[in-house]
């Protein structure tokens, strides 16, 4: 069994059974808001998260993480960007990985409802993002929020085999040791600038678990988002000084580098496959 939060200000948690509401309270209130943040005009339709994961309930969806953004503003705190990743019985799963529904949204204007394709990696509590692999869902603050995010949902469900069928191309392709050093360099600056980087690649290619001690190209991305997401890898700054890395604890950028990282992962198996890479929309 696994449970987890983040250790300052409690701003993340995940369990091995659904969260409960009360759960969700404590470590993402914003989940629960039950009005708008004031700077919110009369056209912002306020539909609460709470309602539409009620919804989602109904339909077979259980959140088992939640995540908010931290805030300075205090009054933001109830009504700031969240992550809710949610898993339904008919997801088609592994021994290794589960795939999982990511809902985004926010009370104060910075962001609309939103799903995401994602999966779970049990041996490392890992909660991964497939980038640019499924078209996003995005559904506005107006209209019938609560049925149009079910169906959202659906969809994505639907489509998540695809990113499954990536996965298993991943961990069939072996990368040589300098095809994982480029992959880790370019990972590297999807967070730091380059002249910024505390870090030499073969920080972020350091296993922390045998499972990964393997050459592939999944297990070369699974590294490198753990190192490179969670921090605690020691370096130096910019003057020479000694620092560790910090964990990325933004919903923002975590979602950002997760979808970032797994786009580096599919263009690189495309290469390794002799496929031509895609282009950017």
């Amino acid at each position: 069994m696994y449970r987890y939060a983040s250790s300052s200000n409690q701003s993340q948690f995940r369990s091995d059974r659904p969260l409960t509401n009360d759960e969700i309270a404590r470590y993402a209130p914003s989940v629960l808001a039950s009005e708008a943040h004031e700077s919110r005009g009369e056209r912002y339709s306020f539909i609460p998260t709470i309602q539409v994961l009620d919804g989602l309930r109904d339909n077979g969806f259980q959140p088992y993480e939640v995540r908010q953004t931290r805030v300075r503003d205090a009054s933001k705190r109830e009504h700031t960007k969240h992550v809710v990743r949610l898993r339904h019985p008919d997801a088609v799963s592994t021994q290794d990985e589960v795939p999982e529904i990511i809902l985004l949204n926010s009370h104060d204007g910075s962001s609309s409802y939103q799903l995401l394709a994602g999966f779970f990696r049990f041996v490392c509590s890992n909660g991964l993002i497939a980038g640019d692999v499924l078209n996003d869902v995005r559904v506005r603050h107006s209209g019938n929020v609560v049925d149009n995010v079910i169906e959202g949902s659906f969809t994505v469900l639907e489509n998540v085999e695809t990113a499954a069928a990536r996965i298993e191309q991943y961990k069939a392709t072996e990368l040589t040791p300098h095809e994982q050093h480029a992959f880790a360099a370019a990972a590297l600056q999807l967070r730091w600038e380059p002249e910024e980087t505390p870090i030499i690649p073969a920080k972020v290619l350091q296993p922390r678990r045998w499972e990964d001690r393997s050459d592939s190209l999944w297990t070369t991305f699974n590294r490198v988002q753990e190192n490179l997401l969670q921090g605690g890898l020691r370096g130096r700054s910019q003057t020479g000084r000694r620092t560790t890395t910090r964990a990325v604890q933004g919903v923002t950028e975590n979602v950002r580098l997760n979808r970032g990282l797994w786009t580096l992962a599919d263009q690189l198996a495309r290469i390794k496959a002799g496929e031509e890479p895609a282009l950017a929309a």
